[in-house]
């Protein structure tokens, strides 16, 4: 059976979908009711779950993990996902996403050819992202670096949301580079080249302009 876990930590509360000590599902939000939605809503539907009020070690590991995430500090990323509940297909997907460093983008084309899959479903994968924020969603571009859309959003407040959140990560990268993941190459693009393309069509994250 799946354990459900949320914990509120410094404002925001993060939870879990968990087995042993495997991972099904993460969530974040100001809201208690709202990250149980979340994490619940990320099961597979008739798949038996319960609510804890007590995690696991693990658990507990977890949403420290999580909070670190969410916090900005990378460093202890490190997660196993339930091959029970969270198919490979899309667990490829996850970890390449889920591998993109902090200050890099990559395009749905990228992780698709890293997961052996398409872009759409790429898209979908993260459009309803199960993992944040293991999964750095907002990382993931057009293959001409617009914004394209975050958390299933289109309008101009999410392409803003996701800019100003890249801006924030710019690390002042001068190139891209490979990294391995499935097995595979992933490129992966400085966010200022996504910076560039938004400036270019006159987007900042606060403009009144789409791209």
């Amino acid at each position: 059976m799946i354990s459900v876990f949320v914990k509120e930590m410094g404002g925001a509360w993060f939870g879990l979908a968990y087995v042993g000590e495997k991972i099904v599902a993460t969530a974040v939000d100001s809201s208690k009711e709202r990250t149980i939605k979340s994490i619940v809503g990320s099961i597979q539907s008739g798949v038996e779950h319960r609510i804890v009020e007590v995690g696991s070690v693990f658990a507990e590991r977890t949403i420290s993990m999580l909070r670190e995430l969410e916090s900005g500090n990378e460093t202890s990323k490190s997660f196993s996902l339930s091959g029970e509940y969270v198919s490979e297909p899309v667990a490829k997907v996850l970890r390449a996403a889920a591998a993109i460093p902090v200050g890099y983008v990559t395009s749905y084309g990228n992780i698709a050819k890293a997961a052996d899959t398409g872009p759409r479903v790429v898209g979908h994968i993260m459009a309803t992202n199960i993992l944040y924020p293991i999964v750095p969603c907002h990382r993931v571009v057009g293959a001409d670096f617009s914004l394209v859309g975050y958390g299933g959003r289109k309008n101009l407040p999410a392409l803003r949301a996701k800019l100003a959140r890249l801006n924030r990560e710019a690390r002042g990268f001068g190139k891209e580079k490979e990294i391995l993941v499935n097995g595979r190459k992933l490129m992966v693009y400085p966010v200022e080249y996504v910076a560039r393309k938004a400036k270019r069509k006159g987007l900042d994250s606060s403009s009144q302009q789409a791209l």
